[in-house]
C-alpha cells in the first residue's frame, strides 16, 4: 500500500511536474486543447496509462478543457502513485 506524503514530499515532487499544483489532498492538472475531440483523445491516452499502473485519476472534461486529479483515496491524500502518474 502507498504511503502518504507529507508536505515537504509532495513540494519536491511538484517541482519536476510541470504544469502539476496542488490542491488540498491531491495534485491536480488543468489542460487546454484545441477542440473537444483532442480533448477526449487525452483522456483516452491517460485512461490507458491508468490502466496499466492500476491507479486512477479524476478526470472532468469541459469542452476543451480536461483537469486531471491525483489522489491515493485510500490512503487520504498524495502518495508516490500520484506522482508517478503525473510524470
Amino acid at each position: 500500500m502507498a504511503e502518504l506524503w507529507d508536505d515537504e514530499q509532495v513540494a519536491g515532487a511538484l517541482k519536476e511536474l510541470t504544469d502539476w499544483h496542488r490542491d488540498g489532498d491531491a495534485i491536480v492538472r488543468i489542460a487546454k486543447l484545441p477542440s473537444f475531440p483532442a480533448a477526449i483523445e487525452a483522456v483516452r491516452s491517460v485512461a490507458e496509462i491508468a490502466e496499466a499502473h492500476n491507479h486512477h485519476p479524476d478526470i472532468d472534461i469541459r469542452w476543451r478543457t480536461v483537469t486531471f486529479r491525483c489522489s491515493t483515496h485510500s490512503q487520504g491524500g498524495i502518495t508516490g502513485q500520484d506522482a508517478e502518474l503525473a510524470g
